[in-house]
């Protein structure tokens, strides 16, 4: 771990201003920011932790726990919310061993809600790992996780 943020940091000149773009590579390489990445950061760029938390805690991108490898992103816009986006995450939740939003023990998916793909003639729509999926029903997002789940051997 030591030796990947380091060379991320090799990449900067350790500005200030580079608190963001420090954040989303080590985000990129880990899948979150572990606490003791964000400490050196702070260290690299010469400002107290504190200033590199409180960026990090500010933008909604930035997350602070591990990730599955495949994102799951559930559209909460209000033309899948009324089109049955509640019971697509139900569905998914169930069919990952969820209580709700989060990552699988195994670290191969996590579940999120999003306020909107974008996509609002497919609702209710879903994204794994940015591909697309709409016009979706319960059985068809089983389908589509479990489908999932084998070809990952899970």
């Amino acid at each position: 771990m030591e030796e990947t943020l380091q060379a991320i940091l090799s990449e900067f000149d350790g500005t200030q201003e580079e608190i963001i773009p420090i954040l989303q590579k080590v985000q990129e390489a880990y899948t979150y920011l572990p606490e003791d990445s964000m400490d050196q950061i702070a260290r690299f760029i010469q400002v107290p932790a504190s200033r590199v938390f409180g960026v990090a805690t500010f933008y909604a991108q930035f997350r602070f726990t591990p990730t599955g490898k495949n994102i799951v992103s559930i559209c909460r816009g209000t033309a899948c919310h009324v089109r049955g986006a509640p019971a697509i995450l139900e569905e998914a939740t169930a069919v990952l061993g969820l209580e709700g939003e989060g990552t699988t023990e195994d670290l191969e998916y996590t579940v999120e809600t999003v306020a909107c793909i974008g996509c609002c003639a497919l609702a209710p729509c879903v994204t794994v790992n940015e591909e697309v999926h709409g016009n979706l029903n319960k059985k068809q997002v089983r389908t589509l996780l479990a489908k999932g789940r084998k070809s990952n051997g899970s």
